[in-house]
């Protein structure tokens, strides 16, 4: 990325050779985002963030319609939700799509609750909170039969498990390089070939008509060359986190009594992902083992993401405040693993004195 910063600082749309040589590199890093997604590079259109990614699809697809409907799963991220509410004062109907104890989306339920008027249908690809990863092709499938766009969130999924756009079947799908250790502020919308999106801003329009603004290449560069190290090596991470959860899940419940697991082996999942009800007040537990980058839930009002999704699948209060959600990545090691359990039964412990 450090090039593009000093030397090579051209706009990339400019015609003489040093900003063509410059948009070169931009557009290999759009075929190496393009390789990580399974599509074509010109179904990629570069963003800030994976927020905004799910703005443009949302937002850009009811920005030159007719007020209509839209479903969108209970357990989405706070971007997804906020767009999608954000059509109400608009005259857009949204509905919520429940998901199960394990933060699933039935494809059946999408298909109940489907209508004439349904324009769009949002249903993320994996859960950040539970890790649950979603029937997207199912969804998809119920969607088009009936002339509906899916958009799919798949931000959590990248570098975690292998994603492939065309074999889900979505319509629009968002990512985030910084998930897969890529720059922060780096994004990208898959926008599947032949259909049409309407811009959320405007100005000098770049990244095909849809984002205006001059591009930000070191930031894409540098995602384009995360998409490519994750391309080579997923099916090795995906194996070293499975490996690994199952090393903390078999070691948490040999030094703890009552500990439960909320997105059980037979459930579809990231390997990377684990969400545990403890046997004391995660909080305090968090408080406890400082060591340890863990989350749990916030009870203030509006409740955090992790607090809504815990409640989206059923659990109370009282169970909600004794969950931890905790992830694992590339550079976690079975020494951290063994010293993460270790410090959670400690905290437990103490936390129960």
């Amino acid at each position: 990325m450090q090039p593009y910063w000093g030397h090579h600082f051209y706009l990339p749309n400019q015609q003489h050779p040093l900003a063509q040589a410059v948009n070169e590199s931009l557009e290999q890093a759009r075929e190496s985002v393009s390789f990580l997604v399974g599509c074509d590079a010109f179904e990629v259109v570069f963003t800030g963030s994976g927020t905004e990614a799910n703005n443009l699809a949302i937002l850009g697809i009811a920005q030159d319609q007719s007020p209509g409907h839209i479903l969108v799963a209970a357990i989405e991220h706070d971007s997804v939700i906020s767009a999608v509410e954000s059509l109400v004062k608009r005259g857009w109907q949204v509905e919520s799509i429940p998901c199960d104890q394990f933060g699933r989306v039935d494809a059946d339920s999408v298909a109940q609750r489907l209508r004439d008027e349904t324009v769009l249908v949002c249903v993320q690809l994996a859960n950040p909170v539970m890790g649950t990863v979603q029937p997207i092709r199912q969804i998809a499938d119920v969607c088009h039969k009936r002339g509906v766009r899916l958009h799919c969130d798949a931000t959590q999924a990248f570098g975690k498990i292998a994603v492939d756009a065309v074999t889900l079947g979505v319509d629009t799908m968002a990512m985030s390089g910084h998930k897969f250790y890529g720059p922060r502020g780096s994004g990208a919308l898959y926008l599947r070939g032949g259909l049409e999106l309407s811009p959320i801003a405007y100005g000098e329009m770049r990244e095909m008509g849809l984002r205006p603004g001059p591009e930000n290449v070191p930031a894409w560069v540098g995602m384009g060359v995360a998409a490519s190290l994750v391309s080579r090596c997923i099916d090795e991470v995906e194996a070293s986190f499975c490996e690994l959860r199952e090393r903390f899940v078999n070691g948490l419940h040999s030094s703890l009594e009552g500990v439960v697991f909320l997105c059980p082996e037979d459930v579809l999942a990231l390997p990377n992902t684990l969400c545990v009800q403890l046997p004391a007040v995660a909080s305090k537990v968090q408080e406890l083992a400082r060591q340890l980058v863990v989350r749990s839930a916030e009870t203030d009002a509006p409740p955090d993401e992790m607090n809504r999704v815990l409640t989206a699948a059923g659990r109370s209060p009282g169970q909600i405040a004794r969950t931890l959600q905790i992830s694992l990545g590339w550079t976690t090691s079975r020494e951290q693993i063994d010293r993460a359990v270790d410090m959670l039964a400690d905290a437990c412990d103490s936390a129960n004195l």
